[in-house]
């Protein structure tokens, strides 16, 4: 599967994910850097690529429409790059689990 991380998280997030064998790209390697929700939801559809980011919009956007879209949503503050990484890299495995089973809209906290 593929994966957009989202403008508001690190693009090194998306090296962690590639170091463990997935296909990731921060929203800035792929020319989306400035783009909106909508053209960021789009470009996931035609690419079959789940979106990693922190803006509610997209879990909500999620619930609402009938897009096979996968929203991993990040509750998580300000931290820095290291703490982020930390906190979100040891349960990957369980949130490619939950990808597997069909959940649509997965959120760490």
């Amino acid at each position: 599967m593929k994966f957009i991380v989202d403008a508001q998280l690190p693009p090194g997030l998306a090296r962690a994910l590639r170091e463990v064998g997935c296909d990731a790209h921060p929203v800035r390697e792929i020319g989306l850097r400035e783009a909106n929700d909508s053209e960021i939801w789009n470009h996931a559809i035609q690419q079959e690529a789940a979106i990693i980011t922190k803006d509610e919009d997209f879990a909500e956007r999620c619930l609402y429409n009938r897009d096979q879209l996968v929203i991993v949503g990040l509750r998580v503050g300000n931290t820095s790059n290291k703490a982020l990484l930390r906190w979100f890299m040891p349960p990957w495995p369980k949130i490619m689990r939950r990808i597997e089973l069909g959940d649509r809209l997965i959120e760490v906290s």
